[in-house]
């Protein structure tokens, strides 16, 4: 299964650690096709595209995608735009929230969630976010079959 992972690159790499986490996470489901966003040394990686590159670059990954997982605790316009082009694009969406982070999950996300094809989960630890994407992937996997 091809994911794609959404986390805050520009808004704030406050939470790249948890990143980490959830990458090594996904990885046991399938491909992440957007692992770099967990990397701590981002800007290094991406240091030889233009904004134009990168967005072409994303936007096949997100095609391919099956999955998508956002970690929405951080603000950001970037992340927003690849849930909203996910949805679009029919993909279903798992979007993670930390709540003791002190920020307010935007309502257009809250509010979206359906338990069909957008889910949203609130999580403090390792343990929680694991929770939601075994069972946001298993929810996936009996869809893909029927």
């Amino acid at each position: 299964m091809n994911i794609y992972f959404c986390g805050s690159i520009r808004g704030g790499r406050q939470d790249v650690a948890i990143y980490q986490q959830i990458v090594t996470c996904l990885k046991s489901y399938g491909t992440v096709l957007t692992e770099h966003v967990a990397f701590p040394e981002l800007e290094l990686v991406e240091k030889n595209l233009n904004d134009a590159e990168i967005l072409e670059r994303d936007m096949q990954w997100l095609s391919k995608a099956q999955v998508v997982v956002a970690e929405v605790t951080q603000p950001s316009l970037g992340v927003g735009f690849e849930i909203a082009r996910a949805i679009t694009l029919n993909k279903p969406v798992l979007c993670l929230f930390r709540p003791s982070s002190g920020q307010r999950l935007s309502a257009l996300i809250r509010g979206s969630a359906n338990n069909r094809s957008f889910f949203v989960g609130n999580y403090e630890q390792r343990d929680d976010f694991e929770k939601f994407i075994q069972d946001f992937m298993g929810y996936c996997s009996q869809k893909r079959t029927v």
